[in-house]
């Protein structure tokens, strides 16, 4: 579902990354693992289409994201890749139900509400759905990103640090709610972590060095 190859990356000042070719099938996981600086978060951004690769290959769902214009990538994203990120980015003014009915606003012009309570159901929050994303634990909060993710039903599923600020007992909920989606959803999940909690749950990785 997901596939890169030969995947290369330079910022303004200099900074050149070289990343090891994915590949990661519907209802499959990939981990990716390396310290701080590595190009971890890079490499995810690369994959959602937020950066551009200076050179190389990234498809998803049979299209090569590099080769559409800008416009063209922003609705390819909306209704193909679901993004979890490690800061939840929610409109603070919007209920929780509005942040997830604006995903789907977004990628095809109309709020799918049954699908969003549904998703809020399966994760435990459906009773915090009116009340703001400050009002909600860090815990819960993952929680509702994840739905927001999944709202669209997209090919691929990336996260960039799910479970770093949960304690353990949220960070395996969370761990486990991802998987589980990920295979009733029927989509590719990559996860960015450095986590070691995760790298014991997840043998399929990619170590950057």
């Amino acid at each position: 579902m997901i596939t890169t190859k030969k995947i290369a990356f330079s910022y303004p000042n200099g900074e050149t990354f070289q990343f090891p070719d994915l590949h990661c099938e519907a209802s499959n996981t990939v981990l990716i693992t390396g310290n701080s600086g590595k190009g971890k978060t890079t490499y995810l951004h690369l994959l959602a289409g937020l950066l551009k690769s200076k050179s190389g290959e990234i498809v998803i769902n049979e299209v090569n994201i590099n080769s559409i214009s800008n416009k063209s990538k922003d609705q390819f994203r909306g209704q193909n890749i679901g993004i979890v990120f490690q800061k939840s980015h929610f409109i603070a003014s919007l209920s929780v139900l509005e942040n997830i009915e604006m995903a789907s606003w977004l990628a095809f012009g109309n709020k799918n509400t049954s699908k969003a309570k549904k998703l809020l159901q399966e994760l435990d929050l459906l009773e915090f759905q009116n009340k703001l994303p400050s009002q909600l634990s860090v815990g819960q909060q993952q929680r509702a990103s994840i739905a927001r993710a999944l709202i669209n039903e997209p090919k691929v599923l990336l996260a960039d640090e799910p479970t770093s600020s949960l304690d353990d007992e949220n960070a395996f909920k969370v761990a486990n709610l991802l998987e589980k989606l990920t295979k009733e959803y029927n989509a590719a999940l990559v996860i960015v972590t450095h986590d070691l909690r995760l790298k014991n749950k997840f043998p399929n990785q990619i170590n950057l060095i």
